[in-house]
Parts: C-alpha cells; structure tokens; sequence
C-alpha cells in the first residue's frame, strides 16, 4: 500500500503544511521530571497511550519503528490504515508520526512527540497536517476538524494520567 500524500516525513518540521492541507498543533503539558519523561515516552512509542484512549491499534510491531504498519479503529467503526514514517529518540525528545495509506479517511501526517524543556517541563505534542478523503469526512466539514483536535487533547489527557504518579510538580 502506497501513502495518499506526498510530502511524506514531513511533520518533523512542525510548521510545514503542504498547499490544500490544513495545519493542526495541539501541545498538552503531562508533568516534570526525567521519570516522567522516560514513562511518557515509553507510553507513547508503544501505542499504550492510544489503547489508553480506547482506539483500537493493530499494529505489525510492539512499538512504533519506521515503515511498521498500525490500522488504527475509531468506535469500532472507521478503520484509519497508517505506515510509521519516523522516529525520534533523544535525551529530552522521543516520538513518532504516521503517515496516511489509501482507505484512510483522511489524507497526511500526524505526530506524536514527548520532549522534555530545559526547566523539566514534559509536554505531548500533536502536529497534523491533512485534508478530507472519504465522502463521510468531507460531509463533516468543520466538524472533522474538531475531532482531530479533540482527538489531540485526548491523546494529552490520557498520556498526563497515564503518568500522574511521577510528576515531579
């Protein structure tokens, strides 16, 4: 299966959008401290942090490692065929992002990347690039749109309880 946009890998740039595309940037500020991070990051590289959401993940790999396959679910339902299109595992950085393959309802790039700021802080952020592909997304419009940003602060949400029991704040 081939991806349904071009600019593939694209999102490490967080403010590249790709003419016709709509830009979304969701950060969500999980804790402080190295622990926290670790535990973050752990989350986040090995799908527990969707499954924590209630999206169904079936993934051809335990974590997320460029071209692994993960066809994520959607309320049983919309079945959204993703291939992982990098990677990043620093110090203060780790996480990944997705691309979209054809049977995708929508068409781009999403990622999920932990960092940790010079003064401990641990934030989740949630950068996308995308546009409607099938019928149902379009017919949503705007209403789309918000779901992907509420389907961002959920991924903050989950992840900040997920590792509540080691915030250093």
């Amino acid at each position: 299966m081939s991806f349904t946009y071009v600019d593939v890998g694209a999102t490490r740039d967080p403010g590249f959008c790709p003419p016709g595309f709509h830009r979304m940037q969701v950060r969500t500020r999980i804790g402080e401290g190295r622990a926290l991070f670790r535990r973050a990051a752990e989350a986040v590289g090995s799908w527990e942090m969707h499954r924590a959401m209630g999206v169904g993940i079936d993934a051809g790999a335990e974590r997320a490692a460029p071209d692994v396959d993960v066809t994520v679910t959607l309320a049983g339902l919309i079945r959204a065929p993703c291939r992982v299109v990098w990677t990043v595992d620093e110090p203060r950085r780790s996480g990944w992002a997705y691309g979209t393959l054809h049977g995708h309802p929508e068409c781009g790039e999403e990622s999920f990347v932990v960092d940790r700021t010079g003064d401990g802080t641990v934030w989740l952020t949630v950068t996308a690039f995308s546009r409607h592909a099938k019928w149902y997304a379009k017919a949503g419009g705007a209403a789309t749109r918000g779901l992907q940003h509420a389907y961002a602060r959920r991924c903050g949400a989950t992840l900040r309880r997920l590792c509540a029991d080691l915030d250093e704040a």
